[in-house]
């Protein structure tokens, strides 16, 4: 089955509103718990997702990334609890540019779900609209979704390693992780050898919404993409990576995500890092 538009516009969400199962993925590395802000004012009927503990399986051994994909099973878990159904539109949002509701928008791609989207412009769209706001918990009914595992495609640490040779391998991070100027985070500064810079944020315009499709295609065969090759991303610890894919397919792409990302590669000495500016 072909998958349905990623992106929905706060009008379009608006005028479907109890007739869609929302989702507010409110998270950041400084400020990684967003249920404060989310009981502060969401969407309405929008149920809070907690990225640390529900889209990643932190019991995984830290050499597997600091956030590991979550096993099938326990995604379903949750995705029942958040009120999902397999026959229902999935909306997924948060306030910061959609970083990190693409990462739920992934995996329930990857789970089966045909028909998840990603609000474009994020909760700032919804404002700027002027819609209103609701307080509060939302608790659904316990949904019934069936989730699989495998749908989109994921390279490993090996995978990685070898990309370059046949592929364009795209670095979301931040240029000056990328370079190695600084690593505030992870063990080792750097990027994967090959790889080519193309920081995440630079998918957006200046009000948070996604460049066009064209746009899009524009910047990545800029940045050395072949369209007969292919192309896989990677961030600090996969949950910005998603936003590269989601980017990487509305301009045409079949990408691959590296889940481990950076977070994994920099917890094996054996492996090589590269420093400096991107190649392209």
């Amino acid at each position: 089955m072909t998958a349905s538009p990623p992106l929905i516009t706060a009008r379009d969400l608006h005028g479907v509103l109890g007739a869609v199962s929302i989702l507010d993925v409110r998270w950041r590395l400084d400020q990684p718990d967003g249920r404060p802000d989310y009981l502060a004012g969401h969407i309405p009927g929008a149920v809070y997702v907690d990225l640390d503990t529900e889209l990643a399986d932190h019991s995984r051994p830290a050499t597997e990334g600091r956030h590991p994909l979550p096993q099938a099973g326990a995604l379903q878990v949750a995705a029942r609890r958040w009120g999902l159904r397999n026959d229902r539109t999935v909306i997924v949002y948060d306030d910061l540019g959609n970083m990190s509701a693409a990462r739920a928008w992934w995996l329930l791609r990857d789970g089966g779900l045909d028909d998840v989207r990603v609000l474009d412009g994020a909760l700032g769209a919804w404002r700027a609209e002027g819609y209103p706001l609701e307080t509060g918990e939302v608790v659904p009914r316990p949904g019934d979704v069936r989730l699989r595992h495998g749908v989109m495609p994921v390279i490993g640490l090996d995978d990685a390693a070898g990309f370059p040779d046949h592929g364009t391998l795209f670095d979301a991070r931040a240029a000056e992780r990328y370079r190695g100027d600084q690593e505030p985070i992870d063990p080792r500064a750097g990027h994967i050898p090959g790889a080519v810079s193309a920081p995440s944020a630079a998918n957006l315009d200046p009000d948070g919404r996604f460049l066009s499709p064209e746009q899009l295609r524009a910047r990545f065969l800029e940045l050395g993409a072949d369209p007969g090759a292919p192309v896989a991303a990677y961030c600090g610890s996969g949950v910005v990576a998603a936003h590269e894919v989601l980017a990487l397919t509305l301009s045409g792409f079949a990408p691959a995500l590296y889940p481990g990302s950076w977070s994994q590669w920099s917890q094996h000495p054996d492996r090589p890092v590269a420093t400096g500016p991107s190649p392209r």
